[in-house]
């Protein structure tokens, strides 16, 4: 697969999310420690299967942390916590760097899209999650991308955005979430 991709700043990001998909689990299979992949909405292994749904196409893969980890190509990674807080920083903050980031209207995003003017050309979508207790949520409304910066052995940071609003907001999670991915070049 061929990524289109923006450069923000100093840094050269993906413009869509990962679809790298070695194999597929349903939500209820979850781990931190071995790598799963999953496509919100699809429960079942087939490759082929989970790759010709709707979500796949628009959204990509949620990987767990572990997968997340190792699904860059190669000349590419996981953004760290410092990487992401470098973005936002460039765009002005937390506080208005999701409108800049988010696609505009809403096919994907639920009404009313706040702030959204995608104006870096980074068209972050609302692929919801997989929650570690086995289900998908909250597609249309969030999006939520994995760093590679550990919070102690169990979590990791990651980033989200919300239809709501123009924010990027980080929090920590368990590893065994599903979120999805944005690489950044070497």
């Amino acid at each position: 697969k061929v990524y289109q991709t923006v450069v923000i700043g100093n840094q050269e990001w993906m413009a869509e999310n990962l679809k790298y998909l070695p194999s597929v689990v349903g939500p209820g299979t979850g781990s931190q420690s071995t790598p799963y992949y999953y496509v919100y909405g699809y429960d079942g292994t087939n490759v082929a299967d989970a790759k010709a749904t709707d979500n796949y196409a628009t959204y990509g893969v949620l990987y767990n942390w572990t997968a997340a980890m190792d699904a860059c190509p190669a000349g590419w990674h996981l953004p760290s916590d410092a990487e992401w807080t470098e973005l936002t920083d460039y765009l002005g903050g937390i506080s208005v760097a999701g409108g800049k980031l988010k696609e505009t209207g809403t096919t994907h995003w639920q009404s009313p899209n706040r702030g959204a003017t995608n104006e870096t050309g980074f068209t972050a979508l609302p692929g919801g999650y997989r929650y570690y207790t086995g289900d998908f949520n909250l597609i249309g409304t969030q999006g939520y991308w994995w760093s590679a910066t550990e919070y102690l052995p169990d979590g990791a940071w990651y980033r989200y955005m919300l239809y709501s609003g123009s924010y990027v907001l980080s929090h920590v999670y368990t590893k065994a979430d599903g979120f999805s991915v944005r690489c950044v070049r070497d």
